[in-house]
C-alpha cells in the first residue's frame, strides 16, 4: 500500500482555499473517478482502491491519499498529477 502526501502553502485565506479545493476535487473526480464529501475543512476523497483527504487550512492545503495494492505501482504518476493539479488550481 502506497501513501501520497502533497502539501502546498498559499495566501488565499480559508474560504478561497476551500473553493480551490472544490476545483481540485472536480479534476480528481474527472480524471480518477473519486467521490468527494466535505467534513468541516476536510474534503474526503474515495474510490475503489484509494481513499484520502484534502485538508484545507488558512495558509496551506494538504492532500493525503492511500493507494491500494493495484494502484500502488502508479503512485509516482498519481502524485505527479496531484501536484500538477494542485499547483494549477492554487495559482488560478
Amino acid at each position: 500500500m502506497a501513501r501520497i502526501v502533497v502539501e502546498r502553502s498559499h495566501n488565499l485565506g480559508l474560504q478561497a482555499a476551500r473553493t480551490k479545493a472544490d476545483k481540485l476535487a472536480e479534476r480528481l473526480a474527472q480524471e480518477f473517478g473519486v467521490d468527494c464529501c466535505w467534513d468541516g475543512d476536510v474534503l474526503a476523497v474515495r474510490r475503489r482502491g484509494a481513499d484520502g483527504r484534502i485538508e484545507v487550512g488558512e495558509d496551506n492545503v494538504r492532500v493525503r491519499l492511500n493507494l491500494g495494492i493495484l494502484l500502488s505501482p502508479m503512485a509516482g504518476a498519481i502524485q505527479g498529477k496531484i501536484e500538477q493539479s494542485l499547483d494549477k488550481v492554487l495559482q488560478a
